[in-house]
């Protein structure tokens, strides 16, 4: 629970400043002894239950005025509501070392069936796009609502030389960065002033640092200053090989590396070694992508609420206060 505006709080000393005055007029109004032979005949005559009325009618006042000073002061919980737009960009490492079969039937195959699963399951709003990296970057696919374009630019992946990874990184938060500015001028020609806020966010799958290019942690740097936060995935097992031209190769994970992308531009980090594990992961990123935080103001229960003690004091003063007949 959070109040949006605390300093109206204040005006709760005015209530009770009032309860304050009542009770001291309670206290003034106190009658003197009574003298008359038959007090019996004075009871009788004397309205019942009177003092707890007058008392009930003034606590309910008082609440009314309480609901209202804490409605102005804006109270707000927080919810969690789902996100019905957003523009992902999944950018995968389709280096040699994707080849390794610690993953079975092997990393990319793996690789290329999670992405599948998370695009076809991915809500219709979300514009999601692809680059992949090895020795060299490639925007393979711009963020689109297109499910079928993505699923076949995935299908179409080959494994190649090299690690981009830094680049690779980079290259997708530039085209996020593109597309916001694109919406900006698409709604600024159609008449509105209010700024794209679009969520944007980078799923990035990798099984190491650059080989090639910018580091992780320059393009860590670029996504944070971008505010976009990046989610990635260690994909592999820390002990894996590959055989290229005849030698063998490490292809261990580097899970330290791609973790630190994570921390350091507000994202989440997992790690994946196996097709199951990675499927799981991005079922977790989707869950967090789709659902956002909003503060829901009770400004207006709050006022029902004065309004419903209000109603109770007017009710009760009109069927408690004495009539001349």
């Amino acid at each position: 629970m959070t109040l949006i505006a605390p300093s109206r709080l204040w005006l709760l000393v005015g209530v009770a400043g009032l309860v304050v005055a009542y009770v001291v007029a309670q206290r003034r109004r106190a009658a003197p002894a009574v003298r008359h032979p038959d007090l019996a005949l004075i009871d009788s005559f004397a309205p019942r239950f009177a003092g707890w009325r007058r008392h009930l009618t003034a606590f309910a006042l008082v609440l009314a005025l309480t609901a209202l000073v804490v409605g102005l002061a804006r109270p707000a919980h927080a919810v969690e509501v789902e996100r019905k737009e957003a523009v992902v960009m999944l950018a995968m490492d389709v280096s040699k070392s994707m080849t390794a079969t610690d993953v079975s039937p092997n990393r990319l195959a793996a690789a290329q069936k999670a992405a599948k699963e998370f695009v076809e399951s991915a809500p219709e709003g979300y514009k999601i796009g692809l680059v992949t990296f090895s020795a060299e970057t490639k925007t393979v696919a711009s963020p689109t609502t297109d499910r079928a374009e993505l699923v076949a630019a995935i299908d179409g992946l080959e494994a190649a030389n090299g690690t981009a990874a830094g680049d690779g990184l980079s290259t997708a938060v530039d085209v996020l960065e593109a597309d916001a500015t694109n919406a900006g001028a698409s709604g600024s020609s159609s008449g509105s002033s209010t700024a794209d806020d679009t969520y944007r966010a980078v799923i990035l799958l990798a099984d190491g640092d650059s080989s090639t290019g910018k580091t992780l942690n320059d393009a860590a740097g670029e996504a944070a200053d971008a505010d976009i936060p990046v989610f990635t995935i260690a994909y592999g097992t820390p002990n894996a090989t590959i055989v290229v031209d005849g030698k063998t190769m490490d292809a261990g994970a580097d899970t330290q590396a791609i973790a630190a992308v994570a921390d350091a531009t507000g994202g989440s980090d997992y790690t994946a070694s196996s097709g199951a594990e990675l499927s799981a992961v991005y079922d977790q990123i989707g869950t967090t992508i789709g659902t956002t935080t909003e503060n829901q103001e009770l400004t207006v229960p709050l006022s029902l609420l004065a309004a419903v003690f209000l109603s109770l004091a007017v009710v009760a003063t009109t069927a408690w206060t004495p009539r001349l007949t």
